[in-house]
């Protein structure tokens, strides 16, 4: 009690009712006083180990709080799924919290955002994957594709319907072709454009069916399209986010990211 006293420092009765205190809290003896001087009871050495355990815990959680604030290049890759101006605003208020980080926003298809991060050319990236191949990753939603087309489009069984499609590499795109395999139906191509609305507008004329984001169908339904069952029900795929085991200490920025596309992609 006299060399405890002494280190912190307090008196040594003081010490005594702080020990009396912890013993009332925890409802049992910690030192059995019958001893001179006195010896920790078989509780008493349990709570001493917990202790030591919880103090352990308590300076990891202040070496938690004294990481770095993040700075320096911050090089992200987004699905070009999601690559549009209704997620601008969600990264723009990410970004602003970290008046240190500089973006450098790229956006492509799953296998090629997926490649430049294996290389290390990304510090993180949010690709689609249908199950097909395996990443070890973090799931942050999901997408559901539909096929829509224009109000008048003639898609009856003696034609053959054809489609408004991204161009080779377009993840939704390789996963119809595998329906349609299944479904013994060749995969037509009527239009291959790159830029989502100009898609949109080609199937509003009725050039032929689209592929959809269900969440865009539901939240905000294009003018002159809608959703049709072109391929035996709709398309679905986990969202990801894979990060770079050197990402410290800008984890939280893509933190940060991933919780806004999980809101996002949730409506």
């Amino acid at each position: 009690m006299q060399k405890v006293a002494q280190r912190l420092p307090l008196t040594q009765p003081a010490v005594s009712r702080q020990i009396q205190r912890l013993e009332q809290a925890l409802g049992t003896k910690l030192l059995d006083r019958r001893q001179k001087p006195p010896i920790l009871t078989p509780m008493g050495y349990e709570v001493v180990a917990r202790s030591r355990e919880i103090l352990d815990a308590f300076e990891n959680l202040k070496s938690i709080a004294a990481i770095p604030e993040p700075e320096g290049v911050f090089r992200f890759g987004l699905v070009n799924g999601l690559a549009h101006e209704e997620l601008a605003e969600s990264v723009a208020a990410v970004i602003s919290q970290f008046p240190r980080v500089s973006l450098r926003l790229k956006s492509g298809w799953s296998g090629e955002l997926a490649e430049q991060h294996r290389l290390g050319h990304l510090d993180a990236a949010v690709i689609l994957s249908d199950g097909s191949r395996f990443y070890d990753a973090e799931q942050i939603g999901e997408e559901e594709v539909v096929s829509v087309a224009s109000r008048d489009f003639d898609a009856g069984p003696e034609k053959q319907v054809g489609w408004v499609l991204s161009p080779e590499g377009c993840d939704v795109r390789q996963r119809l072709t595998r329906r349609l395999a299944k479904m013994n139906l060749p995969l037509v191509v009527s239009a291959e454009i790159e830029h989502a609305g100009l898609q949109l507008g080609m199937v509003r004329q009725g050039m032929g069916l689209g592929l959809m984001p269900k969440r865009l169908i539901s939240r905000n339904p294009p003018a002159g399209v809608v959703e049709v069952d072109g391929i035996g029900g709709s398309l679905h795929f986990d969202v990801l986010m894979l990060r770079s085991p050197h990402i410290s200490p800008c984890a939280k920025v893509a933190d940060a990211l991933a919780a806004e596309i999980r809101a996002f992609l949730a409506g």
